[in-house]
């Protein structure tokens, strides 16, 4: 690790509610062969070869193993290691095959929604840790045996909620909790990007060479092929993900539980969704959406407009936390302040927290060298599997509230039902397809 970095990082340490941006240990060359951490990867594609490439950026990191259903994917991902890192991994087109290779510490698993809960309970039984992209499962019940399974064998996870280790939201939490925003009493959130209206339509046609179609459902229902329902478009069609609501509202609306350290599951949730434009464009998920979660002691409030890219303060994305002091807006790049005490200089809050130079690490460097650091030192990560759950279940409910006609449901957590409706009960568990099963823990 350079000088500079080393810099960076005792300027930028911070704890709030118990969370560290800075590992309890730093790799430093050479490095014994004791201490290698070595990973493999499940899903090569897009952003599981992202996470891998920030992995590979420390020193003492081997890649031993590359899985992907598509073998283009497959050589390209492979050729890049070899040139990049001077890597050789073992290329696998089943990941239950890379999971029995017991020099492989942990797997990174960047495939579809509807795959990370079996691909995490088999890495967890074969004695991986694991680093998961969110949403934590594609349904809630998935989640919650996810749950199960790392507890039960032991393992660190990692959900892929990297701002849980960015600087910009620890600064910002650390501001809320000192008590000068005031009380918190809303928390405004959305999320506007174009990709959310899915790609214009097609009709089927034939799975293209090199991809084992049938590996890629896995445990969701046999279907023709359509590319409108593949690569980087899957997440807007409910047998592989949630759309705008998931794919964005586990990151931020974790932002809003965070700043009252919020750890229970939604009691009430209101929504309503519908795809009120680009008629001709493939989807399921809804390209508009408004939710409301009522909480203890605030308000937390969603929405989105899926082909839009710009929103409130000229931001296509962001979160507002209202307080009767201060309102602060803040997104991955920065935070702001406006005080209600006009005589309070803006000027002066805003010096406080917004970095006066670029920040060398990004909120995923610094939570792939969280997640590292948890591996050696087997303490729990800055985004438990319990805090993916959690936040996934507000997403999920947001999208069910809708899915099921009901606009309003009531959660109770400890039964794992609805107690107001049957028709959201039918979602929380998904049927798999033969011969897969829903894992037993």
């Amino acid at each position: 690790m350079s000088n500079n970095r080393r810099e960076f990082l005792k300027k930028t340490a911070v704890s709030v509610a118990g969370i560290h941006i800075i590992p309890s240990w730093s790799w430093s060359k050479p490095v014994a062969p004791s201490d290698w951490i070595n990973v493999g990867l499940i899903g090569c594609r897009g952003q599981g070869w992202n996470i891998l490439r920030h992995h590979l950026k420390n020193d003492g990191v081997r890649c031993l193993g590359l899985c992907d259903v598509d073998k283009n994917v497959l050589n390209e991902r492979y050729a890049q290691v070899q040139k990049e890192h001077n890597q050789k991994p073992k290329l696998y087109s089943d990941f239950r095959k890379m999971l029995e290779d017991k020099d492989i510490d942990a797997i990174i698993i960047g495939t579809p929604d509807h795959w990370h809960c079996l691909q995490t309970v088999y890495a967890c039984q074969a004695g991986k840790d694991v680093y998961v992209e969110k949403p934590l499962a594609n349904t809630i019940e998935e989640c919650n045996v996810m749950v199960k399974a790392a507890r039960r064998y032991n393992r660190v996870v990692q959900v892929g909620q990297q701002q849980r280790s960015g600087v910009v939201w620890t600064e910002a939490m650390k501001f809320i909790k000192s008590g000068d925003l005031g009380t918190l009493r809303k928390v405004n959130i959305w999320a506007n990007f174009n990709y959310g209206t899915g790609a214009p339509k097609q009709p089927d046609e034939a799975v293209p060479n090199g991809v084992d179609f049938d590996f890629w459902l896995g445990p969701a229902p046999l279907r023709s092929f359509n590319p409108t329902r593949f690569h980087g478009n899957w997440r807007h069609f409910w047998d592989y993900g949630g759309g705008l609501m998931t794919d964005w509202g586990v990151h931020l609306i974790d932002m809003a539980l965070w700043a009252k350290d919020v750890t229970h599951a939604p009691t009430t949730v209101m929504a309503y969704g519908d795809n009120l434009s680009f008629e001709d464009y493939s989807r399921e998920t809804y390209d508009t959406m408004s939710v409301i979660y009522p909480m203890d002691d605030y308000i937390i409030t969603w929405q989105h407009a899926a082909g839009l890219q710009n929103g409130p303060y000229d931001m296509l994305y962001g979160v507002e936390f209202v307080g009767d002091k201060a309102t602060i807006v803040a997104d991955r790049a920065k935070w702001t302040i406006n005080y209600e005490d006009k005589n309070k200089s803006i000027d002066e809050g805003a010096s406080q927290m917004e970095p006066k130079k670029k920040i060398e690490l990004n909120d995923m460097d610094l939570h792939v060298e969280n997640f590292l650091s948890c591996i050696k030192s087997r303490e729990e990560p800055n985004c438990t599997i319990e805090n993916g759950r959690n936040v996934a279940l507000y997403a999920h409910m947001g999208n069910l509230a809708v899915r099921s006609g009901e606009g309003k449901l009531v959660w109770d957590n400890g039964q794992n039902i609805f107690t107001n409706t049957d028709k959201a009960n039918a979602f929380i568990k998904p049927e798999y397809r033969k011969p897969w099963q829903f894992p037993v823990i």
